[in-house]
């Protein structure tokens, strides 16, 4: 191996976090990994690794090595891709990062066409909720709901999202329907922990007002709450990503369509500057605005106020 895919180890170890789990990327032995990194670091007379049985630890000089050699090695990566653009198919490992709601209720289901339509792309999809470095964790494209501060980061937005109110049929025929805004009063409602989120608001003639709802359920995880709400425990206000099958389908019935205030939020792919100059984030990138862009888990008969 060259300078070139030395650097290219040392990377790859960095971002799966052992020798081992590189050597399986890479199509080498541990051992053989082991020895690329430290004919590197003889080169550069310099340790850049602290090896121990549990972790693998940067040193201060192998810190600010690993930052340039991540700009080289996406450099050499985007100027092979420009040549394999020419070549043929889109091909390589495709790191994907998604929000849970997301990730879990549209993207996923999705994934199985995409590989389809490109045999030779490998995808490595991370569902989290938690905030990511792309750079630091290797991924290409990040899929993100709600507003996003600028960064050094290119944001290309999908769609907007929409909340939608809903119980199942056998709540309502239990308890009955709400008709208006304040008849959540005296329903069960279920709601996912966060501030202010026992609060729903509503269009009226003076502006959005909001009507405090009473908790019979509340609960950290997302799924749950959709559960609960499938299974008859109350009405819940949620994102269209995660009740749309559900509405759809006909577990849950939407509530208050004509007066509720859906408060639309961004969908946004986001992704290094100049990642999308390669194929295979190229062709993701297109995929996701041909089959998100227009929203097909809304319900597309619910009355015309509910999109305010």
């Amino acid at each position: 191996m060259d300078a070139t895919s030395d650097l290219r180890v040392f990377v790859r170890v960095l971002d799966r976090g052992s020798f081992s789990s590189a050597a399986k990327d890479l199509g080498l032995t541990p051992s053989a990994v082991s020895k690329l990194v430290s004919r590197l670091e003889d080169r550069l007379g310099a340790r850049l690794l602290e090896r121990s049985t549990r972790r693998l630890v940067l040193t201060p000089e192998g810190e600010g090595f690993l930052a340039r050699a991540r700009r080289i090695v996406a450099e050499i990566e985007e100027a092979e891709a420009e040549v394999m653009r020419v070549r043929g198919a889109p091909r390589g490992t495709l790191h994907i990062n998604a929000g849970t709601a997301f990730g879990l209720h549209q993207l996923a289901p999705a994934l199985a066409d995409f590989l389809a339509r490109y045999p030779e792309i490998d995808l490595n999809l991370s569902i989290t909720d938690r905030l990511v470095d792309l750079l630091e964790e290797h991924a290409d494209i990040a899929v993100r709901s709600g507003h996003i501060p600028e960064g050094p980061f290119v944001q290309r937005k999908i769609a907007d999202l929409q909340r939608v109110i809903c119980a199942a049929p056998a709540y309502l025929a239990q308890r009955g329907t709400p008709k208006i805004a304040a008849d959540l009063r005296q329903h069960d409602c279920i709601v996912v922990a966060g501030p202010g989120l026992d609060r729903w608001p509503f269009q009226t003639r003076a502006g959005v007002d909001v009507v405090e709802v009473r908790p019979r359920v509340t609960t950290d995880d997302a799924e749950a709450a959709l559960r609960l709400a499938i299974e008859g425990a109350g009405i819940v206000r949620m994102s269209e990503v995660i009740v749309g099958r559900a509405l759809r389908n006909g577990e849950l019935a939407p509530l208050l369509t004509d007066v509720h205030h859906v408060e639309p939020f961004p969908l946004s792919a986001i992704y290094p500057v100049g990642r999308n100059r390669l194929p295979r984030v190229a062709v993701f990138l297109d995929f996701l605005m041909e089959r998100f862009a227009d929203a097909p888990w809304r319900l597309r008969d619910m009355p015309a106020a509910a999109t305010r």
